[in-house]
């Protein structure tokens, strides 16, 4: 993870997992990354901490690059750039 490499205003596309339970903000990303094409930035917002295991996870398994996160009051934020 290189929290220098994007700024967290900069993506192609957003995802609002607020409220969901892991899996599904996970699972969620998954699909709206299938989406998009190689290169492009999604960011995710998740209230769930085990997120925060589940996107590292992803990343390093799946070739995406998770891009910067951040914690603020509950709320987790993720921005994984497409492979």
């Amino acid at each position: 993870m290189s929290d220098a490499v994007v700024r967290p205003e900069v993506c192609d596309a957003e995802l609002d997992a607020s409220g969901l339970n892991c899996p599904l903000p996970l699972l969620k990303a998954k699909m709206e990354l299938n989406r998009l094409a190689s290169g492009a930035v999604l960011k995710v917002i998740a209230t769930d901490a085990g997120s925060q295991r589940d996107f590292r996870t992803f990343a390093r398994l799946s070739g995406h690059e998770l891009l910067h996160e951040e914690v603020d009051a509950g709320t987790y934020l993720y921005w994984l750039r497409k492979a």
